[in-house]
């Protein structure tokens, strides 16, 4: 059994999720995770020529990749897309203290070793991309391309994204904030289904220690957890990457805004020109197909 005490999402909070088919995969044997159970999908042939690796952020999981991923499974790909520990069908610790930064990379470095993937498009958003991006320099083979989307790098070098300050602030101020009332804001399009779907892995407060931890634990000094990997992730993208480098910006993003991500972009060795969205607010992957369509031309 775990020592690290934890909340299960009951499966049938899951029934009938609309555009996400597929089938649950877990691991329980990642050390970092001392018996949790964390989920993930995994699907297409594991011999295919690309592996996207999908990673979501905060308050997201990974139904946040559903309208991208049948577009690379029909070109023949595989899709790894995990949850991360405390968010989606993942076992959720209940103490906020559990949520580090340098636990959560971990848990995703010891992820990718133990499916030991290779031929790797790494897709990242948000807390993906804070993370994520801080994990091909540990292991560069691996890796092939990168999709990053509105997210940011935390070297501490600077004063935090106003966005970002006010979304922290509003965390702090109601920790209980409505997931789905957030979605359906940003994102008139969706389907009321589709917005409920995010509130899913989370049927009273006890289980959203994540939530509540995360917008804390984004470094925003010098000595703070992850700001020594992140500069030295920045110093990798800007002269150790030689892969393919894809941009999607949602322009109506208030957190990390097209200047934010213009910033980011500099750092990225050969990033071309992003893909707008310009309808697209900070979980730009509701818009999807776009993104996933373009991304096949310019990483594979």
């Amino acid at each position: 059994m775990p020592s690290i005490p934890y909340q299960r999402t009951p499966d049938d909070c899951f029934l009938d999720l609309p555009g996400y088919p597929w089938q649950a995969a877990y691991t329980n044997k990642l050390p970092a995770l001392d018996g949790l159970r964390m989920h993930y999908l995994d699907e297409g042939p594991r011999n295919a020529p690309v592996t996207w690796l999908c990673l979501h952020g905060n308050p997201a999981w990974s139904y946040l990749y559903r309208r991208m991923i049948p577009i690379f499974l029909a070109a023949g790909h595989r899709v790894i897309a995990p949850d991360l520990p405390g968010f989606g069908k993942s076992d959720k610790p209940m103490a906020i203290q559990q949520h580090t930064f340098s636990w959560h990379r971990q848990v995703l470095l010891e992820f990718v070793e133990e499916l030991d993937l290779k031929n790797v498009n790494l897709v990242v958003q948000d807390w993906g991309g804070l993370l994520g991006l801080t994990l091909p320099m540990e292991a560069p083979t691996r890796y092939r391309g990168l999709l990053v989307m509105n997210t940011y790098l935390a070297t501490a070098e600077g004063s935090l994204p106003d966005g970002f300050v006010e979304w922290r602030n509003m965390c702090r101020n109601r920790p209980d904030f409505s997931i789905g009332r957030l979605f359906s804001r940003g994102n008139p399009h969706m389907a009321s289904a589709e917005c409920a779907a995010y509130d899913a892995p989370f049927p009273d407060p006890s289980y959203r220690a994540g939530t509540l931890a995360f917008p804390e634990m984004l470094p925003d000094h010098m000595g703070a957890d992850g700001v020594d990997v992140s500069r030295r992730a920045k110093h990798f993208w800007a002269h150790g990457w030689s892969g393919y480098s894809m941009m999607a910006i949602g322009e109506k993003d208030p957190v990390f805004t097209p200047q934010v991500m213009e910033e980011l972009r500099s750092c990225i060795r050969n990033c071309p020109e992003p893909l707008r969205i310009p309808k697209g607010g900070h979980f730009v992957q509701e818009f999807g197909e776009q993104i996933a369509i373009e991304a096949l031309q310019k990483l594979t």
